[in-house]
């Protein structure tokens, strides 16, 4: 990288050609092609508007165009609430200097200073009447040239549309049933294909009998590689008819034990792991005061995208073509290109938004599938789609995990040592990141890659297991220890906010068993540990908005608090839930204090700390794994169920306004405080902690009864 590179901000750095990222069509349209996906989370609008804004041109004005390998800047996976951070600052910059640019050559066009022109959607005026504008000059100007750092952006008082609420772009299609998830697309001129699953984990392909398979209408393939299987036919319904026949006449070997659910915290603390202390320092004496230590669990968790995984491929002029909603295009082609021993430039892949797509989930598992299959039918278009089974029972799941924390006070009730050990799987297997591919159906073809004990990103870049194990309090002596599991019986990698759920959750219930134990209310006990005055003032307009000051407790109703600081280099975010407890728990309401630095769409980042909030109230509340000797069986909403639509609680959220400082990613920062929350109002409402996740009703009871 030059050293003007280095000085761009974002994505820019890895990036710096201006014209990969914007252009302007013949047709009057600013044309935008950032690296970064939408997968719900409103990014597309966000960076629509910041471009907008730069350009001095209304967000109508703005084209966007699908991450795609073919044209995009390579800006990794989406992933980790970085887009607004890395994405947001490169167009802005991108988008300034191109406004420098066309301002420039209308100028030299119009025989005026620069300085005295202005722009009014794209439209450039100068004295007398002169004008000509951004489509008028496109003919004459080339963005193919790199970014330089000495580039004027606006300032904050400068700035018209971001930092204003704007409609989604995404919206309109959602609501009026366009197709624009790519479970809706390719309905048409496509095959389809699914996959035989082994019958258990681990096991191998002993007989594959395709003869009554290939016999049945509409089959156009039944394919075998290895120990991956599947069938392509002309119609969905032929597919799974083939499918269901193939099954049949198949039959599979015996396969690896899986962990005893039962004894999942032995599994945990045993297993043979890699141990690392990530953080330790030791400015004070030991404590003389209260000790206190407990264990918190959290299960592997899955996904559970309401819209299964998708994809479409093709074969085609030595060329594999694929259009998937996976979350890092440039990622999942180093994987496939690897697996099919091609040059990478002869993989080209498309991002399609996917319903229900975040976290490592098996979006980019079908892509392969899809590939493999449409391989057997040169030259068509063959869409592959995950049954409800497959979606829950095969996607790699968020590992379970172990958290011991042990603390201890002085006299005056203060932490003094802390000591936070956890036990997890790895929590990145991503594609694209290793030697060896990632990909379901690569650990079953013929030339098979082992699967690899999944690691963990460094903390300085948000970690993995240990995401948030670092609490956010001032403890004068602390230890923080990692214990990555190395054997992985089941697939683990990424989902939404990582290691920061589990360790967030057992961090702050520690805080308020240790603030009653001291007689203070839970709130100052937070604070007199906080130092970080944008921490304290998240935890204060949460309390305030809340009415923290003033809560009636009743039978079964309780209020908790739970803070953290999102990968403590993201969002701050505090949150205060009251819940009812009848014959089980009911989320009441929570109210939400965020601080996201500067806010490009205020509604947005609400729709998202709403999201993400909700989202952890069904992790907190209902959602486990569960499996036995030989494989996943909650593969059904039955057995893994998630929060209704009737259970979901209001939620109301306070941003705490910094325009002035550097835009976080907020995405993922309320997960963690929102479960931790709820453990603490149960707490508060029926005095027994219970420590394991989910904190359902036979958990609570058993609590109880230990007391």
């Amino acid at each position: 990288m030059s050293a003007n590179n280095a000085a761009l901000p974002g994505s820019l750095k890895a990036n710096p050609r201006l014209g990969q990222w914007l252009r302007i069509s013949s047709d009057d349209f600013i044309e935008l092609a950032p690296g970064k996906v939408e997968i719900g989370q409103g990014i597309l609008t966000a960076l629509a508007q910041i471009a907008a804004d730069e350009l001095d041109v209304s967000i109508d004005r703005i084209r966007l165009y699908p991450a795609s390998t073919a044209h995009s800047p390579n800006e990794g996976v989406t992933s980790g609430s970085l887009s607004i951070q890395d994405s947001g600052s490169a167009i802005r910059h991108v988008s300034a200097e191109a406004r420098s640019i066309l301002l420039k050559l209308a100028s030299e066009k119009l025989g005026v200073d620069a300085d005295a022109l202005i722009v009014e959607n794209g439209e450039i005026r100068g004295p007398n009447n002169l004008s000509t504008s951004y489509w008028e000059l496109a003919p004459l100007v080339s963005f193919d040239r790199d970014a330089t750092p000495d580039v004027r952006t606006k300032t904050i008082a400068e700035r018209r549309i971001a930092g204003a609420n704007a409609a989604r772009l995404d919206i309109p299609d959602k609501v009026f049933g366009a197709p624009r998830f790519i479970q809706d697309r390719f309905q048409t001129h496509v095959l389809h294909g699914r996959v035989l699953r082994p019958a258990a984990v681990g096991a191998k392909l002993f007989q594959f009998n395709p003869e009554k398979t290939k016999a049945l209408p509409g089959v156009r393939a039944a394919v075998r590689d290895g120990d991956f299987a599947g069938v392509v036919a002309g119609s969905e319904t032929q597919a799974l008819k083939a499918l269901a026949q193939l099954r049949k006449d198949c039959t599979w070997s015996d396969a690896a034990l899986l962990p005893d659910q039962h004894g999942l915290k032995g599994w945990l603390r045993n297993t043979q792991c890699e141990t690392t202390v990530v953080n330790e320092k030791q400015n004070a004496a030991p404590g003389t005061g209260r000790r206190l230590a407990l264990e918190f669990t959290r299960p592997f968790t899955a996904h559970a995208s309401i819209g299964t995984v998708t994809s479409v491929a093709q074969w085609r002029d030595d060329k594999l073509y694929i259009w998937t909603h996976s979350q890092g295009v440039y990622n999942l082609r180093s994987d496939i290109a690897l697996i099919f021993e091609m040059p990478e430039d002869s993989v080209i892949i498309e991002h399609a938004e996917g319903a229900g797509c975040y976290g490592h989930n098996g979006a980019d598992d079908v892509a392969l599938d899809a590939a493999l299959l449409a391989r057997a039918c040169p030259g068509e278009m063959v869409r592959v789609t995950w049954s409800r089974e497959e979606e829950l029972g095969w996607a790699p799941l968020s590992p379970a995990m172990l958290v011991r924390i042990e603390a201890q006070c002085d006299d005056q009730g203060s932490i003094v040592n802390w000591k936070h050990d956890l036990w997890s799987n790895g929590h990145a297997a991503r594609p694209g990141r290793s030697k060896s591919p990632t990909l379901l159906a690569s650990h079953h073809i013929a030339k098979a890659y082992p699967m690899l004990a999944a690691g963990n990103m460094p903390l300085a870049t948000g970690g993995g297991a240990d995401r948030n194990a670092v609490p956010g309090y001032v403890f004068a002596n602390q230890t923080i220890t990692n214990h990555r599991l190395l054997d992985m019986p089941v697939r683990t990698s990424a989902l939404r906010s990582l290691g920061a759920a589990a360790n967030v959750f057992a961090i702050e219930s520690m805080l308020d068993e240790l603030a009653i134990a001291a007689g203070e209310d839970p709130l100052a006990y937070r604070l007199r540990h906080l130092e970080d005055g944008r921490a304290r003032a998240v935890l204060e307009a949460a309390a305030r908005r809340a009415d923290w000051a003033n809560r009636r407790k009743g039978e079964g109703t309780g209020f908790g608090i739970g803070y953290a600081k999102y990968k403590n280099l993201g969002a701050w975010c505090a949150v205060i839930a009251e819940i009812d407890f009848t014959n089980d728990v009911r989320v009441a309401r929570l109210t939400i204090g965020v601080d996201a630095g500067e806010v490009i769409n205020p509604d947005g980042l609400i729709n998202q700390i709403e999201g993400g909030a909700i989202q952890a109230v069904s992790w907190a509340l209902k959602e486990e794994v569960r499996f036995d000797r030989a494989r996943i069986t909650s593969d059904t909403w039955e057995t893994y169920p998630i929060l209704r639509f009737s259970e979901v609680p209001p939620v109301d959220v306070e941003i705490v306004s910094r325009p002035a400082e550097r835009a976080l990613g907020a995405g993922e920062c309320s997960q963690g405080p929102t479960i931790a929350a709820i453990a603490n109002a149960i707490r508060d409402a029926l005095g027994v902690r219970v420590c394991d996740l989910p904190l359902t009703y036979d958990r609570i009871a058993a609590a109880m009864n230990a007391d």
